[in-house]
């Protein structure tokens, strides 16, 4: 009898010591990582896959990166397997293509089909380009990324248009024609097929290429750590993921801090070395980045007006997703799905403006509309919130016509200098504070900072700011809101490997789906900044500027027609 008592007793302290040793472990946890969540062998190289046991998507692509496999809804997953097929990329034959037998824009040309026949306003244009390598020799595959345009310098007219590949080396480029007068073609290869496939490879490989830091401080004592979206590694981390839209977030905890004591987010830098002696032949600036391919014929053609029409009308186009969206003509921009008011006069944004609180979110390129508004509006003064210069977050105030402006950067990953912790936050939860209204108008972009990671980060991204504009929307239907797409920029052999125009094309298509079909409007930065006359920039110059203002407050205060 007295050894069953005390095995009894013995087995209860035995389960009593192992309670506490759980206890123990979840609230390490709190703060640490576990191995099977970030740790050295789940970081995804070429070569070693680890197999995550939680849910995954029916897509046979490498995770990007073992720490954490989303759990999607039966809708969610669905949407993402369509839009990861939606901007699937033809790729080379198999086995590594030399530099010679890649595209060669020198070598390559385009001819405009029928140059001679008689155009009018509201034709369609059709163009031919023919591809081949370096030894002059036809490609085979197709898979390169072209830009194309039409455009009147004299008249500062252009317009962008819908390239077509044909899988065999050829590709075919239509313009519709907006406007009379000699009208010219340009295409520019923008990377060759080969090139595409390294990007590729970072994208899914190397997210950490552009890496973050924190600072840790208490007291006089401060630590800075390396963070990302997902950490390589058996170090310790903190775990900032946001408690409310789920969004991953990672630092490496301090050595002596607490990950409580982080006071700062800032980027860290761009690392080297990712590309081999080959690969980089892929990218040189004067031979196969952003060149132009040459007509082997005319390059122009001459465009009637059209007659017994009315000629205001001729560029309309009821369908939204209509391409082009819109043409310059004599420097201003004119979509073809609405009517545009060009706000000449600093007095006439005011009084569009008057009684509004306009919210802008996102990165840079969103800042510059609060610059401009701030300098051009006269009565718009900025208040002082002491934050960072290029950074924010910034307020403009219109005391005499009841004008509030704000901008605020999206949470990270952002290539900001230093954003304090507390300014750090999520487009979503930011939305789930505003109250909406007749007299609420928000703008957002959101694309160059999610660049250089797997477009699933970008779409869990876009998912939880589109249920976040959803609700809004919801309980106050009169809420304004206005999404910026992304616009090219210029490209070098570095910049190519973070920022391509290629990127940006894939994730701006996958923006578009996702918000297609709910209450927004569109300015459609990316035929603005790619139909003009001036090059490429990240930030568009004011004359581009300028004409995205005029898309946006045409929203906000749209034409009587």
């Amino acid at each position: 009898m007295w050894r069953d008592s005390f095995r009894l007793q013995i087995f209860c302290l035995l389960m009593a010591v192992l309670a506490i040793v759980v206890l123990v472990h979840n609230f390490f946890q709190l703060e640490h990582l576990d191995d099977d969540t970030v740790s050295g062998s789940n970081w995804i190289t070429e070569n070693n896959v680890r197999h995550s046991l939680s849910q995954t998507t029916k897509t046979t692509r490498k995770p990007y990166c073992g720490y954490k496999q989303q759990t999607l809804s039966k809708r969610e997953q669905a949407e993402q397997e369509s839009l990861l097929a939606a901007i699937q990329w033809p790729k080379p034959p198999d086995g590594k293509i030399a530099f010679v037998q890649s595209t060669d824009p020198a070598h390559s040309d385009f001819v405009i089909v029928k140059p001679s026949r008689f155009f009018e306003v509201g034709d369609q244009l059709e163009v031919l380009v023919r591809m081949n390598d370096f030894q002059g020799k036809p490609k085979q595959y197709g898979g390169d990324y072209l830009q194309a345009r039409i455009h009147s310098p004299l008249l500062k007219a252009g317009a962008t248009g819908r390239i077509v590949d044909c899988h065999n080396g050829l590709y075919k480029v239509f313009f519709t024609l907006l406007w009379p007068g000699e009208v010219k073609v340009s295409v520019s290869l923008v990377h060759p097929s080969e090139a595409i496939q390294v990007l590729l490879r970072l994208r899914e490989e190397r997210p950490d290429r552009v890496y973050f830091k924190s600072s840790f401080k208490s007291g006089r004592y401060s630590e800075t750590t390396e963070c990302n979206v997902c950490l390589p590694g058996d170090l310790p981390v903190c775990n900032f993921t946001d408690l409310y839209t789920g969004e991953p977030w990672f630092c490496y905890k301090p050595r002596k801090l607490s990950c409580a004591s982080r006071i700062s987010h800032a980027k860290g830098g761009y690392q080297k070395g990712l590309l081999t002696q080959e690969e980089s032949l892929f990218f040189q600036s004067d031979v196969n980045i952003k060149r132009p391919i040459l007509s082997s014929g005319p390059d122009s053609v001459i465009v009637k007006p059209k007659a017994f029409t009315d000629s205001s009308s001729v560029d309309r186009a009821e369908d939204s997703t209509v391409s082009p969206s819109g043409y310059y003509y004599e420097d201003q921009w004119r979509p073809r799905t609405h009517w545009i008011h060009h706000f000449n006069k600093s007095g006439d944004i005011t009084k569009c403006l008057q009684g509004k609180v306009i919210h802008l979110f996102g990165d840079s390129t969103i800042r510059q509309w609060f610059e401009y508004l701030t300098e051009v509006v006269p009565d718009l003064v900025e208040f002082n919130l002491g934050s960072p210069k290029n950074v924010g977050p910034f307020m403009s105030v219109d005391l005499k016509h009841n004008i509030l402006l704000k901008f605020r950067c999206h949470g990270p990953p952002i290539r900001f200098s230093t954003v304090f912790s507390s300014e750090l936050r999520y487009i979503a939860n930011e939305l789930n504070g505003i109250v909406g209204g007749r007299n609420t108008v928000i703008a957002i972009t959101i694309w160059s900072h999610f660049s250089t990671f797997p477009v699933e980060v970008y779409i869990r991204r876009l998912r939880n700011i589109r249920r976040s504009i959803i609700q809004l929307l919801d309980r106050s239907p009169k809420t304004l809101i206005i999404i910026r797409t992304a616009n090219v920029q210029e490209l070098g052999p570095e910049v190519s490997l973070f920022n391509s125009d290629w990127y940006s094309f894939q994730l701006d298509s996958v923006m578009r789906k996702m918000f297609s079909g709910i209450a927004v409007h569109f300015v459609d930065a990316w035929e603005m900044s790619l139909a003009h006359y001036l090059p490429h920039n990240l930030h568009p110059k004011e004359v581009i500027v300028k004409n995205q203002i005029d898309a946006f407050l045409s929203y906000v205060c749209p034409l009587q027609t």
